[in-house]
């Protein structure tokens, strides 16, 4: 085997496909339930059925990715089951402006055309987000993908609805909800989105009865809703509006009697202190309406347009219009006393970003007291572990406020509620078939509901839903509990705290052990990323430009727990030439390996020389701290750590050590090297597999007599105690300290590479001394040396540059290896030019006009620049100095 088995350089494109598709075929990542090792499993957060891949996709499918690798080579049998969301609304959006474009609507077409029409949609774009996780080299199951509306999960949902039902756990009532006028259903409180936004506050006038000439005046938001107020509010301790509790106000415009109630819900420092009731438009009012068993005049319609309920002349507006007239009709009635600037927070519908309007309707709640509690109490009991830990706060904190789940959606696509009203007699009937006649009167004319389900009410079963629950499946058997869940923070309520509710309360278990929250990825400013700043960097285009597995390794490095990513496209850049120098280095290894290394042992190799026995030994380190780091989440530190190992230790020292007997002509010193370097090539890709899986493979198969051409069957890396050596690494680092106290000294004073130099060492103890003579050849072959020498009463010569070597003091004579009057002038002018810049420099920064005006990222450039020529210009003065010393000896 030589190194044109590996082409000179590496083309990530077509070693990704082959290795795709080879591992898919080969079902490399398909467990088998009954085999052998501990299980271990992952269910990946489906994205929605519409998506793309995002950056935030991209880390968290890298994190999974490098858990699941790992385990399996820890010997687990790791199971990590792939799919995808339907995404409710957001999928009926697309289909509906698809439909849009060919001029047709989803009412034209009906309920069954449109949901033909949502299926070939799903049959010929559903599958592209998936196809770029399998991109990014995700080592799922890909023979268990799922769908949230594939027949299992359908037949889950259905199961758990009617479970709930029967327990008294699922209700159906009137009951105030946040509902989009554009999208025409009910959301969910997680799923309004609030924004910042300038309004205004408008103070309005109320007449109290039999009071002439005396008003309440009420501060509002939104006055287009007082046209179905039905009581003004005061707090029971506010003495300004003592005397009118138990009285009636006139709503303006309607002329309705409005009482006068007290409630220590109401705040006396807002507004007024007097608040309108509106308990069919505010979902604070629904409350304080109930409790005061106040009338609900709903006055919006489901397209947020005034109805019937309201005067006429406002009938049909839409609520901005409504507003405009009611404010122009109070003015004129004199009923409006001010107007102001108001900042308040908005909400908006999470898909299409239309203001919502609370509404009341009949929906299908979920009770989630019980159901929360139990949540709670696993994490607080350790069952379920949350990292890092600052989310567990947030966590019990939306729990224990937490109200009913509204599930019910009045849209097309989704699960439909299964439940049917019997047109003769009214009976509900909840069921897991579908019923074909009324159980209390026997009538065959049944309607079924026509909302869906919540889309998160099936996201809500996903890691026993996928594995064959109701059934019990061997799948469901070993592979439930899943071992951890990888997800964003901005899911934990959406997703991850109603999984723990159905999970406890149908399997009697937490669905997860642990729950890694993921950082956010951010721009190279910290900024996030959107379209409104223009900063994002598309996944897929770093891909294609760097190679999966530098975008790979980039995000790993940067993943460091509880703090986010900033990501630039440099780094990814970066990270591809340490791809490069992987593939460099195994050319290299490769053509001195040949057909193969021999057949001697490690610790018999380690005794061949210094730099064999030190890189075995910092390896034994090596597979410690990466196998720590992954099992704690710390991908970042693993990351470092193979990177540090790699480039620094490995190529630039021990290749560069072994090139000596590796070229030389003792057979036994060869043999050892090729050993050595076979050892920690084959083991260091293993250990880099989990977070570049392709580059590392396609080497791997060109590995002579490995045990499996797969690489991601392979077992992590067994331990060898017995090769870890501290004496020798001290070695390594005296004898590095020395060689870089040469090459620092050459490179400072600019001696030609070609120019011999002598080093002495004066040394502090007998072991110092007998490691680096011992190491004298090393030494001078990568020093470029013509002598060295090691002692403990060797003293600085005449003309001689010195510097610390660990705890030993290194002299290099320069008598015949620097022209000091040429490289004192060299300095001088290069101290000249620097002076020059730096000034300019200070001067900008001194002009208070630049430092106001220009952008602060151009400043700080400025400001960067000031600190480095300065930091040149006293390393060039110190030089001088030095010289200027050694010209005087």
């Amino acid at each position: 085997m030589t190194s044109e088995a590996l082409p000179k350089g590496y083309e990530p494109a077509d070693v990704e496909a082959r290795w795709i598709k080879y591992w898919q075929e080969d079902k490399t990542f398909t467990p088998d339930p009954d085999g052998p090792g501990e299980p271990y499993s992952i269910v990946i957060p489906p994205p929605n059925v519409t998506g793309a891949l995002h950056m935030g996709h991209a880390l968290n499918i890298t994190i999974q990715d490098i858990l699941c690798r790992y385990h399996r080579q820890r010997g687990r049998k790791v199971l990590w089951v792939p799919g995808t969301d339907h995404a409710g609304i957001a999928t009926q959006n697309v289909v509906e402006r698809s439909l849009a474009a060919k001029g047709v609507s989803r009412e034209a077409i009906g309920r069954e055309a449109f949901i033909e029409e949502v299926w070939k949609w799903r049959a010929e774009y559903g599958g592209k987000i998936l196809n770029q996780i399998r991109r990014l080299g995700a080592s799922v199951d890909w023979t268990r993908e799922r769908f949230t509306f594939d027949e299992g999960l359908s037949r889950a949902v259905r199961e758990v609805f009617v479970r709930l039902y029967e327990e008294g756990l699922i209700y159906r009532g009137d009951y105030i909800i946040n509902w989009c006028p554009r999208c025409h259903t009910a959301l969910a409180d997680l799923e309004v989105e609030y924004a910042p936004h300038i309004g205004k506050l408008y103070h309005i006038r109320y007449p109290v009865e039999e009071m002439p000439d005396t008003f309440l005046t009420i501060a509002t938001t939104r006055p287009e809703t007082l046209l179905g107020d039905t009581a003004v509010a005061v707090h029971p301790e506010d003495e300004r509006y003592k005397e009118f509790v138990g009285k009636h106000a006139i709503l303006p415009l309607v002329g309705r009697r409005l009482p006068i109630i007290a409630d220590a819900y109401v705040e006396r420092e807002f507004g007024t202190g007097c608040l309108k009731v509106t308990p069919a438009h505010d979902m604070n009012d629904f409350e304080l309406g109930r409790k005061h068993h106040l009338e609900v005049i709903a006055v919006q319609d489901e397209a947020g347009n005034i109805n019937e309920n309201a005067p006429e002349k406002y009938r049909g507006l839409d609520r901005a219009e409504a507003r405009r007239i009611i404010i122009e009709d109070l003015k004129e009635q004199k009923l409006l006393d001010d107007i102001r600037d108001y900042e308040h927070n908005v909400g908006e519908c999470y898909r299409c970003r239309t203001v919502i309007e609370p509404y009341v309707s009949k929906q299908w709640f979920v009770k989630t007291g019980p159901l929360a509690r139990a949540a709670r109490e696993a994490v607080e009991h350790g069952r379920t572990t949350i990292l890092p830990d600052q989310w567990t706060k947030t966590y019990y904190d939306w729990l224990d406020n937490i109200r009913d789940w509204c599930v019910s959606r009045q849209i097309w696509w989704g699960h439909r509620i299964p439940a049917w009203t019997c047109e003769a007699c009214g009976e509900l009937i909840v069921a897991r078939e579908d019923p074909t006649t009324c159980p209390k009167c026997g009538a065959t004319t049944l309607t079924r509901d026509p909302d869906v389900l919540d889309t998160w009410f099936s996201s809500a079963l996903w890691p026993f839903s996928t594995l064959g629950w109701p059934d019990q499946t061997k799948e469901l058997k070993t592979f439930y509990p899943t071992t951890v869940l990888s997800t964003a923070f901005d899911i934990l309520f959406f997703w991850v705290a109603r999984m723990m509710m159905m999970g406890l309360h149908f399997m009697k278990d937490v669905p997860f052990k642990e729950v890694y929250i993921h950082a956010l990825v951010r721009d190279a400013e910290g900024r996030k990323m959107s379209k409104s700043l223009g900063n994002g960097i598309d996944p897929l285009a770093m891909m294609d430009r760097y190679g999966t597995d530098a975008l790979r390794f980039t995000l790993a490095a940067f993943a460091a727990m509880g703090r986010d990513i900033k990501l630039s496209e440099e780094r990814i850049e970066g990270y591809r030439h340490f791809v490069n120098k992987i593939w460099n280095a195994a050319r290299f290894a490769l053509m001195h390996i040949g057909e193969g290394a021999p057949d001697i042992s490690l610790e018999e190799a380690a005794k061949a020389g210094l730099c064999h026995a030190v890189i075995l030994s910092r390896l034994e380190r090596l597979k410690a701290k990466v196998s720590a780091s992954i099992e704690s989440y710390q991908f970042n530190d693993a990351a470092q750590e193979l990177y540090g190992f790699f480039w620094r230790e490995f190529c630039d020292w021990y290749l560069e050590m072994a090139k000596v007997d590796l070229g030389g002509e003792d057979a036994a010193k060869k043999g050892a090297a090729k050993r050595v370097l076979y050892a920690v090539l084959s083991e260091v890709l293993t250990l880099m597999h989990p977070f570049m899986p392709f580059v590392t493979q396609e080497i791997w198969s060109k590995l002579p007599g490995v045990a499996d051409p797969n690489l991601a069957r392979m077992p992590y890396p067994e331990a060898r105690p017995g090769l870890v050596s501290e004496t020798a690494e001290a070695d390594m680092e005296l004898l590095k300290a020395v060689v870089v106290g040469v090459r620092n000294i050459r490179a400072e004073l600019n001696i030609n590479p070609g120019v011999k130099l002598t080093a002495l060492v004066h040394a502090d103890s007998d072991s110092e001394v007998a490691s680096l003579t011992a190491n004298t050849a090393m030494i001078v072959f990568l020093a470029k040396l013509e002598c060295f020498e090691a002692g403990l009463t060797i003293t600085a010569p005449k003309a001689s540059a010195s510097t610390a070597a660990g705890t030993c003091a290194l002299y290099v004579p320069l008598s015949g290896a620097v022209d000091f009057d040429v490289e004192f002038l060299r300095l001088s002018k290069e101290e000249v030019k620097t002076v020059k810049e730096l000034t300019i420099v200070e001067k900008k920064l001194g002009n208070e006009d630049f430092v106001s005006r220009a952008p602060a990222e151009v400043v700080a450039k400025e400001r960067e620049k000031q600190e480095a020529l300065g930091e040149r210009l006293a390393r060039l003065r110190e030089l001088k100095d030095r010289i200027r010393k050694l010209m005087a000896e």
